[in-house]
């Protein structure tokens, strides 16, 4: 189910105003009233504030709709693949010391994924304990989504001695822990220490990148150069593309990540700064590249704490230009 403008506006009311926008029973006049006023309300909590470690937003005039309440997880569900052998979990089936099934759908014995009050506001934290994702019920298309993360300080096996890992997937389509048994279909906008901003294709996704070659870890892989020409990037051949450029803070300060994705085109910006661009996203489906352009959005749980705040989305109606 994807999701309309008319329901992101519903749901930027309940979540704001309380009530629940049903069409015909708001007067004209009403709905003026009530966008003009969700609209001030956006522009007043978008003000920087050093003292409190606030990021800016990108300016926007579409209505935004939030994703995360501040206070459950409603709207979204989670799915985890089997714990390391290092997590205690009661009557999960193991042989010998290694846990042989998920916990799967909706059970999270260890709280990996948790509502918090941190720096005094409202985030989710998630702890990394388990590999999995925090996946929203709908679907999404053509949108601006806008977070913020800030790392934590706990770190987990098989990531225990590797750098802090996360990321935000989007057009995320298929079954849950269709790959490394955690991850649904998708795009992935890499969240980890020193790498935010790199592309993952996820699965059997595909997209192509203005890329050049370059030596990381002793091997050659594909970095974003706008002036380059395009490379395919999938599961054929690389299905990693490095960032252009690190825009991440200091470890212990909040981040921006905003996500534009319109149709088969996607732009990564980290702290207002883009430093990707994909084109054809598509899927394989029985050998042959097929558009993708619509679906959900997971949070990775990936061997490291992590907090997110801040989490809209706002229908755009075409891919802005962005240098």
């Amino acid at each position: 189910m994807k999701i309309s403008i008319s329901e992101i506006i519903a749901l930027t009311i309940k979540n704001r105003l309380g009530t629940v926008f049903n069409g015909p029973a708001v007067p004209s006049r009403g709905i003026i009233f009530v966008l003009l006023s969700l609209s001030l309300i956006s522009c007043g909590s978008r003000v920087s504030d050093s003292k409190n470690n606030k990021v800016d937003k990108v300016d926007s005039n579409e209505v935004s709709a939030s994703l995360f309440n501040g206070k459950n997880l409603d709207g979204w569900y989670t799915y985890l693949r089997a714990p390391e052998p290092t997590s205690e979990v009661k009557g999960l089936k193991k042989e010998g010391n290694k846990y042989v099934e998920p916990l799967g759908l909706n059970k999270d014995p260890l709280n990996v994924f948790s509502v918090v009050r941190e720096e005094g506001e409202p985030a989710i934290r998630i702890s990394g304990e388990v590999l999995g994702v925090l996946i929203t019920e709908k679907e999404f298309e053509n949108f601006h989504l806008s977070l913020e993360f800030k790392w934590g300080e706990e770190k987990y096996p098989p990531r225990k001695d590797k750098k802090r890992d996360s990321g935000v997937m989007y057009y995320s389509t298929g079954k849950e822990g269709a790959k490394a048994g955690a991850w649904m279909r998708s795009m992935e906008m890499q969240v980890q220490e020193g790498d935010t901003g790199d592309m993952w294709c996820i699965d059997s996704t595909s997209t192509r990148v203005r890329t050049v070659k370059v030596a990381i870890d002793g091997a050659e892989h594909f970095r974003y150069d706008p002036q380059a020409t395009f490379n395919i990037v999938n599961m054929r051949g690389e299905r990693y593309c490095q960032k252009s450029r690190n825009f991440e803070k200091e470890y212990g300060e909040w981040n921006r990540l905003d996500i534009y994705a319109y149709e088969r085109e996607s732009i990564h910006l980290v702290n207002g700064q883009k430093n990707m661009h994909l084109t054809d996203i598509g899927q394989i489906i029985n050998g042959e590249i097929e558009p993708l352009t619509k679906g959900k959005i997971q949070l990775q749980s990936e061997g490291a704490e992590i907090f997110y705040r801040d989490i809209t989305i706002q229908p755009i109606q075409s891919l802005p230009h962005i240098e």
